[in-house]
């Protein structure tokens, strides 16, 4: 079995010595009603002819409708999901505004079974939270790169 591989980009600032980052409510309905473990570092998958760092800035432009920032980007690693997905992550520093964002669309059959195909946002909002308003929205195995991120900024 192929592994998945997905990478993306989290943005970070620094707002009144408060250290936050920018995060994505994933869309689409099986997502609607969920908060707790239901948001992203802003990210896709990719295949094996495209750099992780190329396809990061990609999703990033794709699921927010935005630029990159401009600003260097510190790679906080990898993580495997529990599904088995593997994520590689870089922080950017930088800012947007969450009312900019212009999501990307993907399509589904829903209701599941019924034949009919839908277009849904790949993300329906996004957020500035501090690591601590985050975590507990990420995917479980996405936390990581928070005290990844918390660290890299102590020690700068």
């Amino acid at each position: 079995m192929t592994v998945k591989r997905s990478a993306g980009l989290l943005l970070f600032r620094t707002s009144g010595g408060r250290l936050e980052v920018l995060i994505a409510h994933m869309g689409g309905p099986l997502w609607a009603s969920r908060d707790a473990g239901a948001w992203s570092v802003p990210k896709g998958e990719y295949a094996a002819d495209e750099s992780p760092e190329a396809a990061a800035r990609r999703e990033f432009v794709e699921e927010l409708g935005l630029p990159v920032p401009d600003g260097d980007a510190v790679p906080l690693g990898e993580v495997r999901q529990a599904g088995g997905k593997v994520v590689t992550v870089w922080a950017v520093e930088g800012d947007l505004d969450p009312e900019a964002v212009v999501p990307g669309t993907f399509t589904m059959e829903w209701p599941r079974g019924s034949g009919v195909a839908r277009e849904f946002p790949e993300v329906d909002r996004v957020a500035w939270c501090t690591p601590e308003e985050a975590a507990p929205r990420l995917v479980s195995a996405q936390r990581e790169f928070l005290e990844r991120l918390e660290r890299y900024v102590r020690a700068r």
